[in-house]
């Protein structure tokens, strides 16, 4: 939607908006489905956050993203069936699933029902201030899925890692 030219329409402006809200939709539902599916399930167990010392941790893992897997070193954080993420996964997933598709289902619900979004917010356009949000998230979810989709790519073989994306886990051979 963001870079449609009524000029050269790959798909109609109205049509990619009626589709965009039908996605949305759907994927609301699906997503109220992995809630609550991690709250009545031991799947949350992985997403629980440790404070102390993460910071350590996603560095030590970063580091070995940026230059020990091209120097085949081991990973500092195998994947188990303890452990299903490593710590910057576990920070992004967190943030993904916990804050950003959050703050994306509500901003887009509200700019479908524009009549519940408060009229000024900080001097400015309520709806002005809800679709900067929208799409700023957006934005970095976009990003998030660009990186995954890379990492994915980086397995034993070039598909390896996708059946993971798909069902929720890492293949291990421990």
């Amino acid at each position: 939607m963001q870079y449609s030219d009524p000029a050269y329409p790959i798909i109609p402006f109205d049509t990619s908006v009626s589709l965009h809200n039908v996605a949305g939709v759907i994927l609301t539902f699906n997503y109220l489905l992995f809630l609550f599916g991690n709250l009545f399930s031991t799947n949350r167990q992985f997403y629980k956050v440790r404070i102390k010392g993460m910071y350590s941790r996603i560095k030590k893992q970063f580091v070995y993203y940026v230059f020990g897997m091209f120097k085949g070193e081991k990973a500092p954080f195998p994947i188990n069936r303890e452990r299903k993420f490593n710590p910057l996964q576990k920070t992004t997933y967190v943030f993904a699933m916990f804050i950003g598709l959050p703050v994306i289902f509500i901003t887009g619900w509200a700019l479908l029902y524009p009549e519940f979004i408060i009229e000024r917010v900080f001097g400015g356009s309520g709806i002005f201030m809800t679709d900067i949000l929208h799409v700023v998230v957006a934005f970095l979810l976009s990003i998030f899925m660009i990186i995954h989709i890379y990492f994915a790519t980086i397995g034993p073989s070039p598909a390896s890692n996708f059946k993971g994306i798909v069902n929720g886990w890492h293949e291990t051979h421990d």
